[in-house]
């Protein structure tokens, strides 16, 4: 049968075509969408003498032919069929329903339990407590009863766990249970170099440290207005606290500025302040202001009798002024800490002059007793060279210890704390302990 044709135009009716396509690929067709369908496919009329309709207004409706009469009516009904919407009755009567437990019990063994409840589940619970569920099962509940039951095996260990957080202080109380030989007198080492940034209070602070976790008493005295070694010992050292710029431009008694270290026993220290930045000026005009501080520890010393500390390590700032001249007047033996660069080299032969001046005029006992290599980098070909370079010259005087770059030093005074305290089981700290008792058992011959 030949497609009909709009009425007044010429073209092919389209509608029916429409509706055998949509038919023929099985989408489901409502009412709504063959009126639109309908609506769209209108035969088109032209007559220029009537006016065009407005848009608001909606055309008048077109009687359906016999044909998109039977194509309506199926649509109809497959639209019905497609809006039920999940599964079939006898699914979901299966899903709805759950056999009792008593049911389940009374059954015959030939009967299959339904699929939400398992054989173990109905045999450990009670059937008072359970109701009929809806849910969907889960792995765990479908599981064979076998493996279900397993238990786990039993821990076999030790009652006790041990406690790994004590490890590095047990390994830091053997390493220092033998204690260092005490002196028989107290030892002043002035911890010098007018080069910065060599290590001088690192040094001192860290060997003090560990001389003081071997049984011996050590006071630290420091000279440097910055304050470092009082930073990493944990003291407070504002500006007003009791310090050594008392006892130098005061003369008040050491003894009533020294403070206690908070967690290494039998370490003390004079802080220092920013005040003793204005010392230098301030002591130009005394009588023998190169041996005001010789006088305050001599008079503490004695003064303290057996109860006296066994070494006294004085940190000097980086330079050659009054304060570095009271504390080699004071002391009496030097320990220069090199950096193992070539600056350093070329700041070891003038600090050397120094001291044999000081030899000559103020301090006639004073004597070098020990260079430590500080910052060594064994990857460098010349930290190795600075080493040699040094051992040539002064071969008796230099420690064998070498104290290697390492991050925990320069980590432990951002805490207060000595490296000995922060991290003992450190390269850092292990050499500082070696050199502190090198110190303790060569320096008395040297």
């Amino acid at each position: 049968m030949p497609p009909r044709v709009v009425p007044g135009l010429g073209w092919p009716e389209i509608r029916p075509l429409i509706a055998d396509a949509v038919r023929h690929l099985g989408w489901p067709e409502s009412s709504k969408n063959t009126a639109v369908v309908s609506r769209e496919t209108t035969p088109l009329s032209f007559d220029p003498a009537q006016p065009a309709p407005a848009e608001d207004v909606e055309p008048p409706p077109i009687a359906p032919t016999d044909t998109e009469q039977v194509d309506t009516e199926q649509a109809g009904t497959e639209r019905a069929d497609s809006e039920q919407v999940g599964p079939p009755d006898d699914v979901a009567d299966r899903h709805e329903t759950t056999t009792p437990p008593a049911a389940l019990a009374n059954a015959p063994a030939s009967a299959e339990p339904s699929p939400p409840e398992s054989a173990a589940a109905a045999e450990s619970a009670p059937a008072a407590d359970l109701a009929p569920s809806t849910e969907r099962p889960v792995a765990s509940q479908t599981r064979p009863p076998a493996e279900s039951a397993a238990a786990p095996p039993a821990y076999d260990g030790p009652a006790a766990p041990r406690d790994y957080t004590q490890a590095p202080a047990t390994r830091a109380a053997r390493r220092t249970a033998p204690t260092l030989p005490k002196p028989a007198a107290p030892r002043i080492i002035t911890v010098a170099n007018q080069k910065g940034g060599v290590g001088k209070t690192t040094t001192a602070v860290n060997l003090a440290a560990s001389l003081a976790q071997a049984g011996l008493r050590v006071l630290v005295i420091d000279t440097d207005p910055q304050g470092n070694a009082s930073t990493a010992l944990g003291l407070d050292h504002r500006q007003g606290v009791p310090s050594i710029y008392d006892v130098l431009v005061e003369d008040r008694p050491l003894a009533e500025v020294i403070q206690d270290c908070p967690d290494i026993p039998g370490l003390t220290c004079a802080p220092a302040t920013i005040d003793l930045a204005g010392a230098e000026i301030e002591l130009i005009s005394f009588v023998a202001r190169e041996t005001r501080l010789q006088r305050a520890v001599d008079a503490f010393v004695q003064e303290a009798g057996d109860a006296a500390p066994d070494y006294v390590l004085i940190d000097c700032p980086p330079s050659l002024g009054l304060l570095t001249l009271n504390a080699f007047v004071a002391g009496r033996e030097v320990l220069i800490p090199i950096q193992c660069e070539y600056y350093a080299l070329e700041g070891l032969s003038m600090l050397l002059k120094n001291i044999e001046m000081i030899q000559r005029h103020l301090n006639p006992g004073l004597r070098l007793s020990s260079i430590l290599l500080t910052m060594y980098d064994g990857r460098t070909r010349l930290s190795s060279q600075v080493a040699d370079e040094v051992r040539e010259h002064f071969p008796e005087l230099v420690f064998k210890t070498r104290v290697p770059r390492s991050v925990r030093i320069s980590e432990a005074p951002s805490h207060g704390l000595t490296v000995m305290s922060y991290d003992p089981t450190s390269t850092g700290a292990l050499s500082y302990a070696e050199a502190a008792a090198e110190l303790a058992t060569m320096g008395a011959i040297r």
